[in-house]
């Protein structure tokens, strides 16, 4: 029987490429004028739930078969770095070492905050000069931190439980 960190992995794996995956194919779906209905309901959902979690502006979004993903560029990188990682598994996992105390932050959080500069700094670099980074600035700034916070969530399921 697996290991309740082996199915943890594995489902966490498996939903980020799920997700990714399904970004193409939703606009694929939307692109064909007639899609059979799971197509259609695939589509449907996909762009539904990334309307929840994404403005899907236009302008800042990838287009594949003439039809908008259904997410922003900077969305779409952070699940593609999140799937990509995943899926490597643990070929280069290492835990995190044990670390004093005393430290004030702990080597994830400064991880994930230094994962993140990237993307901030392309919002503050948009909201100071109203010039918006091309999309493949913002996926790239976005697959750091996606493909940085997959390796923390799978780094952090090989630490021992307490």
């Amino acid at each position: 029987m697996a290991s309740r960190t082996t199915v943890l992995r594995r489902a966490f794996a498996g939903a980020s490429v799920a997700w990714s995956v399904a970004l193409p194919l939703a606009a694929y779906a939307a692109s064909r004028p007639a899609p059979p209905v799971p197509a259609y309901l695939l589509a449907l959902v996909v762009y539904g739930v990334g309307g929840v979690v994404c403005h899907q502006l236009p302008e800042r979004s990838f287009y594949l078969w003439g039809r908008q993903l259904p997410v922003c560029a900077r969305c779409a990188g952070i699940y593609a770095g999140a799937a990509i990682v995943a899926m490597l598994g643990r070929v280069a996992w290492r835990p995190f070492p044990q670390l004093p105390q005393s430290w004030r932050l702990r080597p994830p959080t400064a991880l994930a905050l230094l994962a993140s500069l990237p993307t901030i700094l392309t919002l503050v670099y948009e909201w100071t000069t109203g010039v918006t980074p091309s999309n493949a600035v913002r996926a790239a700034a976005g697959f750091l931190l996606g493909a940085t916070l997959s390796w923390l969530v799978v780094a952090n399921l090989d630490q021992p439980e307490s």
